[in-house]
């Protein structure tokens, strides 16, 4: 019971960061465009599509708990990616935006182990994975 009570409280946690962000970058196009063109990111409009519906879509499957290992996975390597993309370096001569963004990078390293512990894990009993692999409640 605890390891499912875990594994589900995992699964929100994480899922909370990745599902509003989602919806954030679809729902505002141009400023997310405009953060990856400031990146210096090719076709930043499509960049913002495509980087919206991934962590809405991923983020929705890690919250429900279906095909989790796969998403999870996929989840740690955006975290990755993400990370050295948008963080790593930045800053310029402010030190207090250069500390921020190693914060945040190493904040997004942390993001991928997690993901990394629940693609191995599974979802759990309290998840669609946990239903139709028939995983029960009791399972410790």
């Amino acid at each position: 019971m605890r390891r499912n009570a875990l594994l589900l409280l995992s699964r929100l946690l994480l899922a909370a960061l990745f599902v509003p962000s989602g919806f954030h970058a679809l729902t505002d196009i141009a400023g997310t465009s405009d953060y990856f063109s400031g990146l210096g990111l090719p076709l930043p409009t499509l960049a913002a599509w495509a980087t919206g519906l991934f962590e809405l879509i991923a983020g929705l499957l890690i919250l429900v708990g279906l095909k989790t290992p796969i998403a999870a996975l996929l989840l740690a390597a955006f975290c990755i990616a993400a990370g050295f993309i948008g963080h790593y370096g930045q800053g310029g001569d402010d030190p207090t935006l250069t500390f921020m963004h190693s914060q945040m990078l190493m904040k997004d390293i942390a993001l991928s182990g997690g993901f990394l512990a629940l693609a191995m894990a599974g979802a759990g009993a309290y998840s669609i994975d946990g239903r139709m692999l028939r995983i029960g409640a009791e399972t410790t």
